[in-house]
């Protein structure tokens, strides 16, 4: 800022617009440093950042909003458009614009509770996520040996969790993550206890506990953060948090809800009367099963011996058709090879009587006879047909072209559509015409300059 002194002495002050926007933002952090604001939300908007931005307005104003996202993430519902909120927060200047905004640090929304309006935000968007989906919820281990607790050390719950569970199958182990299940800070304890038994892989069971109380003593178990450990969480969870008429977005997300931590103990575990109970039944089951199996099987034996039976009956009839055929094979086999030798003798003895090999030689004479009469007769055709070729190729190559093109002359041809057309005149060839000049020991490609007929 700089002091002008004017020419009739008075002062005047200048500011960059830096330092007007500097001191009007020192002004308004003095006097409005923790407001509350009531107005209807407009425009929300979230961008990557994280940051919410959006209007508040009434009926005849409206102001500009801002929600850090360090700020957001601790809101107990999440900015839209429409809602009639009361927002507290600080009035900041943003340079940039020149713009004043109210930095919103805590939002309540007016007409209802904010719990529960934050409760049914929350649970509408995981719901649309499918983290309610029946068909994600697995099934209980029947026997867990190894138990793990997420709850407050102290108090009734834990001690009647395991008074429960040592009464109705003694021998369990159990391991205890304290966490606190109340006020601020507590949704962050629980999800990391629920994160410590999902990596460590040792319980085979995790319940999450905590007594009754009302809906805020219950938030903690409202947080989305909670609920995405239970969902991510390859142990198998069991809510049990407040009494059976409250219900919290834990048990929604569990694998199974159980109405108070004592149901919880007496669901996980069963009594060891019942596991009793439960092997004499399967003993009586297995006996019942194998004396079936032993009947169905003895009658299925007892088929099978009557079909052996009948098949070795079938298989002597067959082996008994067997032998018929083998001796009547080898009287056919005798009989027919008696008949083959005699036929053989019969032959032998006519070729004994007839000496081929003089035949065979009058027939070689008559073929070397006739055969030197057709070389000769061949050998006569040949010259005969020499005698007249020669005459006639030398009448060919005198009219031959070919003998014009090896004295220097060409032939010219231009091509045509579908052929090649021999150029006898200019007229055959325009100029500007592409033309092939044959020659005697190849062809050349030209073009027409310029054109003359020379004949008169």
């Amino acid at each position: 800022m700089e002091q002008i002194t004017l020419d009739w002495g008075l002062q005047r002050r200048s500011y960059t617009v830096s330092e007007l926007t500097a001191d009007m933002r020192s002004v308004l952090a003095g006097e409005f440093a923790d407001i509350w604001v009531s107005g209807e939300i407009s425009g929300a908007k979230l961008p990557p950042s994280g940051h919410y931005y959006f209007t508040l307005k009434d009926e005849s104003a409206q102001i500009r909003c801002v929600c850090y996202k360090t700020t957001a993430r601790y809101l107990k519902f999440k900015p839209q458009d429409g809602i009639a909120v009361l927002a507290r927060g600080r009035i900041d200047l943003y340079d940039a614009r020149g713009e004043v905004q109210l930095v919103v640090e805590a939002l309540e929304p007016q007409g209802h509770g904010a719990l529960q309006f934050a409760f049914e935000q929350l649970k509408r968007k995981l719901a649309a996520e499918g983290l309610f989906e029946p068909a994600r919820k697995r099934p209980l281990p029947s026997l867990p040996e190894r138990i793990g607790i997420v709850t407050s050390p102290s108090g009734a719950v834990i001690r009647d969790m395991i008074h429960i569970l040592e009464r109705r199958c003694p021998g369990r182990h159990i391991r205890l993550y304290p966490a606190q299940v109340q006020g601020e800070g507590a949704a962050e304890q629980i999800a990391a206890g629920i994160e410590y038994f999902s990596e460590s892989g040792w319980p085979e069971v995790l319940i999450v506990a905590r007594g009754g109380g009302s809906l805020e003593d219950l938030w903690a178990f409202n947080e989305e953060r909670v609920a995405r450990a239970i969902a991510v969480s390859p142990v198998p969870v069991v809510s049990a948090v407040g009494h059976e008429t409250d219900f919290t977005i834990a048990d929604f997300v569990a694998d199974l809800r159980a109405p108070t931590p004592s149901a919880a103990a007496e669901l996980v575990v069963c009594t060891r009367q019942s596991l009793v109970d439960g092997l004499f039944g399967a003993e009586a089951r297995l006996r019942q099963g194998a004396r079936l199996t032993l009947a169905l099987r003895s009658r299925q034996l007892h088929a099978v011996a009557i079909d052996l039976a009948r098949l070795h009956r079938t298989l002597g009839r067959r082996m008994q058709r067997v032998d018929e055929l083998e001796y009547a094979l080898r009287d056919g086999i005798r009989l027919a090879v008696g008949l083959r030798t005699r036929a053989l003798d019969a032959v032998a003895t006519r070729l004994v009587q007839r000496d081929v090999r003089l035949q065979f030689a009058a027939a070689r004479r008559r073929l070397e006879s006739y055969t030197a009469a057709v070389n000769q007769a061949i050998r006569l055709r040949l010259s005969r047909a020499r005698g007249e070729l020669a005459p006639l190729s030398a009448h060919l190559a005198q009219l031959s072209p070919l003998k014009i093109l090896d004295r220097g002359y060409a032939i010219v041809e231009r091509e045509g559509p579908g052929e090649r057309k021999i150029v006898k005149s200019p007229a055959d060839a325009p100029v500007g015409s592409d033309v092939r000049v044959r020659l005697a020991d190849g062809e050349l490609a030209a073009r027409v300059i310029s054109a003359a007929n020379e004949r008169k």
